[in-house]
């Protein structure tokens, strides 16, 4: 026994099908932010600024440090200045990937916060007076 399909519109529900997959996916968008050893405070500030601006709006940042001539042999710096951007986004943001080393930079990847669920435990609801008194007539 066999069943007799029309061809065309096998393939017409297969592509509604994609589609409709491809539509109801999220994509995490991943910003970066460059910074350099010797970038001072207030260029750091407000790259920080922006980074929290990302991770509010649940898109994933990189954090990228890059390293110049002989910069390369004092990361100590570089991962200080990671561990204060972390630490200063820590309210909004989690740790993805630790600082590592690639080449002559180094990179932290920081993602938004999981949203928890508003469960909030109900606490049993007390009758009115009116009601117990019907309830006892």
């Amino acid at each position: 026994m066999c069943k007799v399909l029309d061809l065309g519109k096998y393939l017409y529900e297969q592509d509604k099908k994609e589609r409709q997959a491809r539509k109801s996916q999220t994509k995490i968008e991943m910003k970066e932010i460059r910074l350099r050893p010797k970038t001072n405070e207030h260029h750091r500030g407000f790259k920080v600024r922006d980074a929290r601006g990302w991770l509010e709006k649940g898109m994933k940042v990189k954090v990228t440090i890059r390293f110049r001539g002989r910069e390369v042999t004092y990361p100590e710096i570089a991962l200080e200045d990671l561990r204060e951007i972390a630490e200063e986004l820590s309210d909004v943001s989690t740790i993805e990937t630790a600082p590592s080393m690639e080449g002559r930079a180094m990179n932290l990847i920081l993602a938004p916060l999981a949203e928890k669920p508003k469960t909030t435990p109900k606490a049993k609801e007390e009758p009115k007076p009116a009601e117990e008194e019907k309830a006892k007539g």
